[in-house]
């Protein structure tokens, strides 16, 4: 799946989350609570990756890793297009000014 289209499926979900926010709560989520709640799948990814590793255990753990993975991309794609920011863009120019300063800082 190319970025464009993981983009447009987060973003639909994005929408029908919303919908459900409507009916149970009235409103949508603002992005400070969409944030709030990446923080928190942060905090479950940090306990898989330590099962990872063979240093907490959890049943399973490989597959709720993969899980937790694609939930904290889902968070970051909807709140860069909340935030108005194109995370494509964002992303290639980030990278590739870090392949620059890390390849500098390897010749010397």
């Amino acid at each position: 799946m190319k970025y464009r289209e993981l983009e447009e499926s987060a973003l639909k979900l994005n929408e029908l989350y919303e919908e459900l926010e409507i009916k149970l709560y009235g409103r949508v989520w603002s992005t400070e609570e969409l944030a709030l709640g990446f923080v928190g799948d942060i905090g479950d990814l940090a306990k898989l990756i330590q099962a990872n590793a063979g240093i907490r255990n959890i049943d399973d753990f490989k597959s709720k890793l993969g899980h937790e993975l694609s939930d904290c991309l889902w968070s970051v794609i909807v709140l860069a297009n909340k935030c108005g920011i194109d995370l494509e863009a964002e992303f290639s120019k980030n990278i590739k000014g870090l392949m620059e300063y890390v390849s500098k800082e390897l010749e010397t």
